[in-house]
């Protein structure tokens, strides 16, 4: 999975054609990164699932499919309302404030498609196994995953208590805060944090002056 985040230009050219190249892997887990596809939501919000295509490729460099799957337009947009529904949770969850009751039941529709299908198979030497059922449409069934990742972030108080919105002004990115103190304020250190000091330090300096 990539781990770098580009800012993006203010020349680009929206709507995108495709998002790839512009792709955010600093959210910690699958629900965040897919919050996450939505860049700028503090400003032009720039939608980075631009097409079926573009989902089936997060959906490998996720790591949740070996490879692309076929992704129909129902699906692409079934996906961005379960990222809106993620969000509008998290930051109820990051404000202290109840989550929207509809924004709950629309992430749980989703773990109908999350779970375990078992499947009793003849295996070696003609003995009965049990394992697990393909799921029909592969595509649909990574999106549950996501959706199930994000139901433990939420409904699991220990883990709900480390989502987070970067602080920096200029940045929307939602992470998981994994370090021992669960005190991080940015989404990366080396990005956000140090623009941040360099915000910081170019204000004393002209106070200063």
């Amino acid at each position: 999975m990539p781990a770098k985040a580009r800012d993006l230009p203010d020349d680009l050219a929206l709507p995108l054609v495709s998002g790839a190249e512009w792709w955010y892997w600093l959210g910690g887990r699958p629900a965040l990164n897919l919050v996450n596809t939505l860049r700028e939501r503090w400003r032009r919000q720039v939608e980075t699932l631009a097409s079926p295509r573009d989902l089936g490729t997060w959906l490998v460099h996720a790591e949740l499919l070996p490879e692309p799957p076929r992704v129909t337009r129902a699906l692409l947009d079934d996906a961005r309302e379960l990222r809106e529904a993620i969000d509008l949770c998290v930051e109820a969850v990051v404000a202290g404030a109840a989550v929207p009751r509809e924004a709950v039941g629309h992430i749980d529709g989703w773990l109908l498609d999350a779970g375990a299908r078992p499947r009793l198979a003849i295996g070696g030497e003609g003995r009965p196994r049990l394992a697990e059922r393909a799921p029909t449409d592969p595509a649909r069934a990574a999106v549950a995953a996501i959706a199930l990742d994000a139901a433990r972030m939420l409904g699991i108080e220990e883990q709900a208590r480390r989502v987070r919105i970067c602080a920096s002004e200029s940045c929307s990115a939602r992470f998981y805060d994994r370090s021992p103190a669960a005190q991080r304020r940015w989404c990366s250190m080396a990005l956000c944090g140090n623009e941040a000091k360099a915000r910081r330090h170019r204000a004393r300096v002209r106070e200063t002056a």
